[in-house]
């Protein structure tokens, strides 16, 4: 069954849920409020048609290639960025993302909404392709994001959203520090060649490739050094974040961030408007 952006909607309105997160957009002042980031539990997922689309959106994010396999291009989950189902602070969560679209987006160079970032997501950094906007899987994921970001103010801001921009390096990053760096604090989990590992290979969790045909392709956001660096400042080695200093970080994002991965055909396009990212490797 195909779903439209209009039926979702009217799904939300006849379940009784409000259409926004928060407040109206717009409400002043709401801009320069940060919240704490509140990630409800699986348990507080409603048990209705609406709690089974919030479950199969929290499937897809998960398990990608199971769920979303005709879209998905490689081994990676969107669980592999957005770590424990979206919910932790510093790795980039979803809560609080329904309240923050539509937004201007640079490197398209024109105001998105979710499904676009979404989608972004699969064409780049799982190097598939976009869900259909009235597919199931759309649906799904977005009631799942909304459902995280319930109570969440529209124009506020959660605290540990996004990711947290690293100061410039000391000295130049180093790949070849990067590698030791890699060898001594990465390649346990992800592999000595950035191949990572499924779930059964030993352990009991899917870690993600970081290069190589199965890892995300040269247009994700992880491509880029500044972002891959406060990534893994942030969050690595997993269960270990914020143990790495500055310039380890860096020198690890200067290493697996060259290795070869899939190219991105649509790039050429990116940044319209101008303003590209001394860091974007292209």
């Amino acid at each position: 069954m195909r779903w439209s952006a209009g039926l979702l909607l009217y799904f939300l309105a006849i379940a009784g849920l409000p259409l926004e997160a928060g407040p109206i957009s717009g409400q002043p002042g709401t801009a320069d409020i940060e919240i704490p980031l509140r990630a409800p539990e699986d348990t507080e997922i409603p048990d209705s048609a609406e709690g089974e689309l919030i479950h199969l959106g929290q499937q897809i994010a998960t398990q990608t290639a199971r769920y979303a396999s005709a879209y998905a291009g490689n081994a990676l989950n969107c669980t592999s960025c957005h770590l424990d189902g979206g919910r932790m602070a510093g790795a980039i969560p979803w809560v609080g993302i329904w309240a923050a679209f539509p937004q201007y987006q640079a490197r398209s160079g024109r105001v998105i909404l979710l499904s676009d970032r979404i989608n972004d997501c699969f064409q780049r950094s799982l190097n598939g392709r976009s869900l259909p906007l009235d597919s199931r899987e759309m649906l799904a994921l977005q009631s799942y994001m909304r459902w995280l970001s319930l109570g969440v103010p529209v124009g506020s801001r959660v605290a540990g959203r996004g990711l947290h921009r690293l100061p410039p390096p000391v000295a130049k990053p180093s790949p070849a520090r990067g590698q030791q760096a890699y060898a001594e604090h990465c390649a346990a989990c992800h592999g000595d060649h950035g191949e990572g590992a499924q779930a059964g290979q030993v352990i009991a969790v899917s870690v993600p490739p970081l290069w190589g045909p199965d890892s995300f392709n040269l247009g994700a956001g992880m491509a880029r050094l500044n972002s891959a660096a406060a990534f893994i400042k942030a969050n690595m080695p997993l269960g270990k974040g914020g143990t790495l200093d500055d310039q380890t970080a860096y020198d690890i994002a200067a290493w697996f961030t060259r290795q070869p991965r899939p190219d991105f055909a649509a790039k050429a396009g990116d940044w319209p408007n101008g303003g590209k990212p001394v860091d974007a490797p292209y």
